[in-house]
């Protein structure tokens, strides 16, 4: 007989199941370094998946930090950065991320997952409230599960749900409310002007997860929060470095206090090996060519306008999106499936987005933009999935429109 667990693992097959229908969309192996046009199966492919939104992962200057902070440290720390792992790179990275962002600190995490388990489950205590917008990101999700406070959350972006969940908190309460700047499926922004109106009325304390919104929002990509001019207004700004800062890490920037707090209390920091010195000196790097190339940013968001016009244009529902991120909504998982292998099929690289993570109804196709794609490359993606919609079906499914 079995074992249970053994008969868990056994039962799970819709994997599998996809497989058998040819239509299994994930894992998918890229032979090449993260560019507008990448390697898969020998073939070029337009990469229109990538959260590489400035087109740094491949720079020449990011490169060539990583190796000499290699040559000089090593490969990695082995250690946590409470005990052997904190290097005096680290310590620059914290200070040029507190500037950058525009806070008295910052704290360096191993990814940007840890940063919302750590701060999250360690900041409210057993009879405070976090409170989470309905399409908040897994990991803050997953920080709040964690926590032994109340969680309460509201619908997105909904800011009259969200001073009804805030009137019901117990008012001598911490209440945080946890959000991210731009949602990372449906690239739309936080309405932080009404949450932070809100925050002061009812005493509560905004962090915003801006993984999405570094390098892309605010005065040279510094943000949401900025990008509202309410950066004095938050508590808290998280960011990840596997975006646009093109490595892999995250960190947590607020007053020094609160910094101090999460130094020793924080479990995912404490008990996590620190980042290498090779992504250290990356994201240092690409912190300081985004000062000195701010135009990466303009080329983004001209490529942003560019491509969500013609998106529309062609009948696309793109939602609410007006950042880099834009939905392709399809309202079928299997046509999502469908579109996704087609397109690669075609030389086009995008990402499905089906349930459980969105109703089926909901479903779609994630398209992001790099600052480096050209115009004629955004005109061939639009082609390719113009002629697959109308072959398959997927405009019949959008009978109703949001751009209509």
């Amino acid at each position: 007989m079995k074992s249970p667990l053994k008969q868990k693992m056994a039962a799970y097959n819709l994997p599998q199941q996809i497989q058998a229908m040819g239509l299994y969309p994930f894992f998918r192996t890229i032979e090449s370094e993260q560019d507008t046009v990448v390697k898969i199966g020998g073939k070029d492919v337009l990469m229109f998946g990538s959260n590489s939104y400035l087109g740094l992962t491949n720079h020449p200057v990011l490169k060539e930090a990583s190796i000499k902070a290699i040559e000089k440290y090593g490969s990695g720390c082995a250690g946590s950065r409470f005990l052997n792992g904190t290097l005096d790179i680290h310590l620059e990275l914290e200070e040029k991320l507190a500037q950058y962002v525009g806070k008295p600190g910052a704290l360096v995490f191993s990814t940007g997952f840890q940063v919302n388990l750590g701060v999250i489950s360690s900041i409210p205590g057993r009879n405070d409230y976090i409170v989470l917008d309905d399409l908040d990101h897994a990991c803050i999700i997953d920080g709040a599960r964690l926590s032994f406070a109340k969680t309460v959350k509201y619908a997105h972006n909904d800011m009259e749900a969200l001073e009804k969940v805030l009137s019901k908190c117990e008012p001598e309460k911490m209440k945080l409310i946890v959000v991210d700047g731009v949602f990372s499926m449906e690239g739309d922004i936080a309405n932080l002007p009404v949450i932070v109106e809100l925050s002061k009325k009812y005493n509560a304390n905004i962090m915003v997860d801006d993984a999405h919104g570094l390098g892309v929002l605010g005065h040279l990509g510094s943000g949401t929060a900025n990008h509202f001019g309410l950066t004095d207004n938050v508590d808290l700004i998280m960011g990840t470095f596997s975006k646009s800062l093109a490595s892999i890490g995250g960190f947590i920037a607020g007053d020094l206090d609160t910094m101090n707090y999460l130094k020793h209390n924080a479990r995912s920091l404490i008990f996590s090996a620190s980042i290498a010195p090779a992504n250290a000196a990356s994201v240092i790097a690409a912190l300081d060519l985004i000062q000195h190339e701010p135009e990466r940013i303009q080329k983004l968001w001209d490529n942003t306008h560019y491509a969500l016009a013609a998106l529309k244009n062609a009948g696309f529902d793109t939602g609410h999106s007006v950042t880099p991120i834009i939905p392709i909504i399809i309202r079928d998982d299997y046509k999502t499936f469908q579109m996704t292998k087609l397109c690669l099929e075609r030389g086009v690289f995008v990402n499905p987005v089906v349930s459980p993570a969105v109703p089926s109804t909901s479903s779609l196709i994630r398209y992001s933009l790099m600052a480096t794609h050209t115009k004629e490359q955004i005109d061939r993606s639009v082609e390719v999935m113009t002629k697959i919609a109308h072959e398959i079906g997927i405009f019949d499914n959008n009978e109703v429109k949001v751009n209509s």
